[in-house]
């Protein structure tokens, strides 16, 4: 299977969209209200059509011969947290299509991250996960990612605890 990642452009906002609308079905059916994900899957386009312009340098597709399989956000953090600094980088998003999971696809994706933010001269990598979605923390486990006690609380419905996880890079 042949895999490229690119920065989005403008015209991937409709793939951007469907992506994440199926990977939010298929990933947190049991952990987030399915009206409350309805309702953010019919915002998805517009969203995307916002945020992705000729500008982006941090919103990336997945591709797999020529189709739009995931899609992902890597970039500098937001230092309004005490203990970030110039030295990390953030995954910031890693969606895929549910018909793509389990081929590789996303130890790929990762790969790519982690490149970039050594080719950024960073050397720590960090993501947020919902503490519920074992599926995902398992993975992020398996590509070297330890929960480093942070926490924050996020309204989906109901309150969700999300933890930072990080590595070395």
């Amino acid at each position: 299977m042949s895999i490229t990642i690119r920065l989005a452009c403008p015209e991937d906002a409709p793939d951007m969209a469907e992506i994440i609308s199926r990977s939010w079905e298929a990933a947190y059916q049991k952990i987030i209200p399915m009206d409350l994900i309805q309702a953010k899957n019919a915002t998805r386009l517009d969203l995307f059509r916002r945020i992705i312009t000729a500008e982006n340098d941090s919103q990336y597709v997945i591709t797999s011969n020529g189709t739009t399989v995931g899609i992902m956000g890597v970039a500098p953090p937001d230092k309004s947290e005490k203990d970030i600094d110039d030295s990390f980088y953030e995954l910031q998003s890693l969606y895929l299509h549910p018909a793509f999971f389990h081929r590789g696809i996303g130890t790929a994706a990762m790969n790519f991250a982690l490149e970039k933010g050594r080719a950024a001269g960073r050397s720590r990598m960090i993501l947020w996960v919902f503490a519920e979605n074992t599926g995902a923390i398992r993975f992020y486990e398996a590509c070297g990612f330890a929960p480093d006690g942070a926490e924050k609380i996020y309204n989906c419905g109901k309150d969700l605890r999300s933890i930072r996880m990080q590595r070395k890079i």
